[in-house]
């Protein structure tokens, strides 16, 4: 838990969510809605807000939002209605934002968190779908403010919970459970540097065993999850600070800065009536097709909960293992076909966290949304593990095999014969070697036997050098402790 200095107060936290939705176009227009093009050039007469022009709904859309839906166990309405949310801002063309207010399409979800070891339950008020904004660019070398209507558009989910966490943490963990919740759909890519998957936080304090929330104030700028962690920690702790200083809070938006680690105060919050929701003309009630719901559900994928479950039961992987290896569904693949070209599961397991996801950090494969070029093929992983497992190498041998498979993406089989890597199992050989090192080294054999235990590694790495690695190390153990009367 993030060590936070409440005293007598304690902390309420809700987040709000907003997933932009991996479809090709926009929600409302034919316009691309992929990311990183040269600004406005997503653009149409639709998502810009030309008099006259009519919005039409992406189906796409609506399954996403659906998907969305069942996966967090929310009710799905059989209708609901689309409503403009009104304001004035520059990267907003039209002068108000098409949304679902009194009628949203998933309600009354959860998702299910671990902190610390303990489970906790965070309850989801509703999940709407609505329009992305442009985007303001504030350029330091141009005298004014630039907007970019690419982002104009996009379609996004905006997954509200209930006030249901108490620690930074916990926000945390919500956080990472439904980026991972969503990957696995396929319906968001979970970028937060881009901004795709972007959350805002409300906060408050109220004195201990108290059941009345305390004045909300809303945490916005915030870009990774670190970020989020220590901006709510930082602005607990502020109005803390201010209720024993005698102030009072106020309702308001305050700005993460990430340089200074404080928030500083944006303008005052609004609530839902300075937006003067209503009915979109526009656009008639959305009315789900029967049949469609199953549809959906049908389609759904094994999701990170079921998965870690199947990991930990049927392939008896450590609790550890399981949710570091299902964390990312393209992780969780490529685990899922190492095992399948050799069935060493643990294994599997090791090398995967170990060398791969290594890797992986450091040539920033993980960027993307969608791990593809792996630095060395699932089946060729699979096929070194059981080189090791059939005694051919040794697993030292096999991080010698394993750097020659990086260089020249050869199949480790290959490899091993190229390179004269097969593990010596004959025990002439290495009963030669061991002879040779305890007559070599007479003072420290009398050392081990006297009770010097530790010495045996000592011996052990000796013969491993004698013989260039490959001894296999099991009947180096076993004619070791013969000869030194272990």
């Amino acid at each position: 838990m993030t060590d936070l200095r409440l005293g007598t107060y304690e902390s309420v936290i809700g987040l709000e969510v907003h997933a932009e939705l991996l479809t090709a176009s926009k929600i409302f227009c034919g316009c691309s809605a992929s990311f990183g093009a040269p600004p406005n050039q997503h653009t149409c007469p639709v998502c810009i807000g030309m008099p006259g022009m009519l919005p039409v709904l992406n189906r796409r859309v609506v399954e996403f939002a659906v998907r969305a839906g069942l996966a967090t166990h929310c009710r799905i309405a059989p209708t609901s209605r689309w409503a403009r949310k009104n304001y004035f801002y520059p990267d907003l063309c039209k002068g108000y934002q098409i949304s679902q207010f009194e009628l949203p399409i998933c309600e009354a979800g959860y998702v299910d968190i671990t902190v610390d070891g303990t489970a906790k339950r965070v309850r989801l008020t509703r999940i709407h779908m609505e329009e992305d904004t442009g985007k303001n660019i504030h350029d330091g070398n141009s005298s004014g403010s630039l907007v970019d209507f690419n982002r104009s558009g996009v379609p996004l989910l905006e997954i509200v919970s209930e006030p249901d966490m108490t620690w930074p943490a916990e926000a945390g963990a919500y956080l990472r459970t439904l980026r991972s919740i969503l990957q696995y759909l396929q319906i968001c890519d979970g970028n937060m540097e881009e901004g795709s998957f972007r959350c805002d936080a409300n906060c408050s304090v109220r004195p201990k065993g108290s059941t009345t929330l305390g004045t909300k104030v809303e945490i916005k700028n915030m870009n990774s999850f670190r970020a989020v962690e220590r901006a709510i920690a930082y602005e607990l702790e502020r109005q803390v600070r201010v209720l024993e200083e005698g102030g009072t809070l106020v309702q308001e938006t305050r700005l993460w800065d990430p340089d200074r680690e404080e928030t500083r105060s944006m303008r005052s919050k609004e609530s839902s009536h300075d937006y003067r929701y209503f009915p979109d003309p526009d656009l008639p009630p959305l009315v789900i097709p029967d049949g469609f719901v199953e549809e959906v559900q049908r389609s759904l994928p094994e999701l990170p909960d079921a998965r870690r479950a199947r990991f930990v039961e049927k392939l008896g992987l450590p609790d550890y293992d399981a949710e570091v290896l299902t964390a990312r569904r393209d992780v969780a693949d490529y685990f899922e076909a190492v095992v399948a070209a050799h069935g060493n599961a643990k294994a599997a397991s090791n090398w995967v966290m170990g060398d791969i996801l290594r890797l992986v950090r450091e040539q920033k494969l993980d960027d993307a949304p969608v791990i593809e070029r792996w630095p060395v093929s699932a089946a060729h992983l699979g096929a070194l593990i059981a080189l090791i497992d059939g005694g051919t190498i040794s697993g030292k041998i096999a991080k010698t095999v394993f750097e020659e498979m990086l260089a020249s993406g050869d199949a480790p089989a290959a490899i091993v014969e190229r390179k004269g890597l097969t593990q010596v199992s004959d025990e002439g050989p290495i009963v030669a070697a061991i002879d040779q090192i305890l007559a070599a080294n007479g003072p420290k054999v009398e050392e081990y036997r006297s009770g010097k235990d530790k010495l045996f590694g000592f011996f052990v790495g000796q013969v491993m050098k004698a013989t260039g690695g490959k001894a296999n190390p099991g009947l180096v153990n076993r004619i070791l402790k013969e000869k030194l009367g272990a």
